[in-house]
């Protein structure tokens, strides 16, 4: 199995900072896609950043030249460092990844259980 364990969100005021992280264990071949979403799994994901197989990142307007995701220094981990919030990022965040877990397997979503981001004065 896999599990994704998220960290970080809470409480910020308008123009704040928080950062998110999340690391994958488990029976891991390879991450193909590291990302974070809105809402839960299973109803309408709203796509926030990504980490592409080839480095590139991808970031929804809304939150575009605010927030950064990243890689962390230990292996499956990565991050989503949120610069400058505004009330309406209020929400709860999940991790994503595209995991590969074996030769012999397609990859699998893996979620994880959501971080509250509150912004607010």
């Amino acid at each position: 199995q896999v599990q994704l364990v998220e960290s970080g969100g809470g409480l910020a005021q308008p123009g704040g900072s928080l950062r998110l992280s999340c690391a994958a264990s488990g029976t891991i071949l390879s991450i193909y896609t590291m990302g974070w979403y809105l809402r839960a799994p299973g109803s309408q994901r709203e796509l926030v950043a990504q980490l592409t197989p080839d480095g590139a990142t991808i970031y929804s307007d809304s939150v575009k030249g605010r927030f950064t995701i990243s890689r962390g220094d230990e292996k499956n981990t990565w991050h989503l460092h949120m610069n400058n919030l505004r009330p309406e990022d209020t929400d709860i965040y999940y991790c994503h990844a595209l995991v590969h877990r074996s030769s012999t397997s397609i990859p699998r979503d893996y979620w994880g259980p959501g971080s509250q981001v509150t912004v607010s004065s």
